[in-house]
């Protein structure tokens, strides 16, 4: 193996590592409020290109991270659905999507003129 080959190689573990534990506290918390969708499919977007593109120029180094990193977004992707999905309604007239991204907090937590 080359030094240089070592260098792509330890920088794909760091990077693998890092998202992989991102995922693995959103597993274990049950919790992917902040978390938005376009994160992931943007993620395997890319690392579909980059996958076909290392591919044709025979980087094994990128071309394996790529898609380690594309199976990484799957399984996020994956998180963040069954957390969503799983997530107790805990504010009523509010739709899921719009607890988990933070929408409707102002004003679910306005003070409601009483009449009568």
């Amino acid at each position: 193996m080359k030094s240089v080959d070592l260098v792509g190689w330890i920088s794909s573990l760091i990077l693998l590592v890092t998202l992989g534990q991102q995922v693995r506290k959103q597993w274990r918390s049950r919790d992917s409020r902040g978390v938005s969708t376009w994160l992931f499919v943007g993620q395997m977007a890319a690392s579909v290109g980059f996958s076909l593109y290392s591919y044709l120029l025979g980087n094994w180094v990128f071309l394996t991270t790529n898609l380690l990193l594309l199976a990484n977004a799957m399984l996020g992707e994956w998180v963040t659905l069954r957390n969503r999905r799983s997530a107790p309604r805990s504010q009523p007239g509010l739709s899921r999507s719009a607890e988990s991204s933070g929408e409707g907090l102002a004003a679910a937590s306005a003070p409601v003129k009483q009449t009568g």
